[in-house]
């Protein structure tokens, strides 16, 4: 027999507990029949706009997230704080991103793009430990070795938050729909700092 914390852990690809902010942090595959209304709500906050600029209507919102589902480069997740829905995750294999274009890319290089639905997350310390669970949980593929992201340029909450989870400032970057921040977190230092 399984209790609750069972059941809903269940559908987890991922899930830790982080002892810094006595939370459980999880990590589950999107999926868009589920998950269309909570992403379209998310993409529409006034404090993702200026960063995804996705504020399209419905439909669009899920020809984009059934095209980015259906893409073998790539995972869709939805993060969880204690159960609850409150992040949207891109986990990539950087060599087949656009990405791949402004450095070095290893063919196991993974990369990350998230975004914090609910406004009352903000602020209260949660963004770092949520990036490090993305990191430990994608480093737990043998042969990558290295994590890429590239925050807008302009957005220093997220940029503070990854240099807290292990990212280093690389240079930015003259994306087609941003400047961005190219960051990398190294595997040796994110196991001997964060892990």
């Amino acid at each position: 027999m399984t209790g609750p914390r069972e059941v809903v852990g269940s559908g987890y690809s991922y899930v830790t507990n982080d002892e810094a902010v006595g939370k459980t942090i999880g990590f589950r595959e999107v999926d868009v029949e589920r998950d269309l209304g909570r992403l379209h709500a998310w993409l529409n906050s006034e404090h993702v706009l200026p960063y995804w600029t996705q504020d399209d209507p419905l439909p669009e919102v899920r020809e984009t997230i059934e095209r980015r589902a259906n893409d073998n480069g790539q995972t869709l997740y939805i993060g969880y704080l204690d159960h609850v829905p409150m992040s949207y995750w891109e986990s990539y294999w950087a060599a087949d991103d656009r990405i791949a274009g402004y450095y070095d890319a290893d063919p196991a290089d993974q990369g990350i793009h998230l975004l914090v639905g609910p406004e009352e997350y903000l602020g209260e310390g949660y963004g770092a430990p949520l990036v490090r669970a993305m990191v430990a949980f994608q480093f737990r593929h043998p042969e990558t070795d290295r994590i890429v992201t590239e925050p807008d340029a302009r957005n220093e909450r997220a940029i503070r938050v990854f240099e807290k989870s292990g990212f280093e400032r690389v240079r930015e970057v003259e994306l087609p729909d941003k400047t961005g921040q190219l960051m990398v977190c190294d595997r040796e230092r994110f196991e001997e700092e964060y892990a």
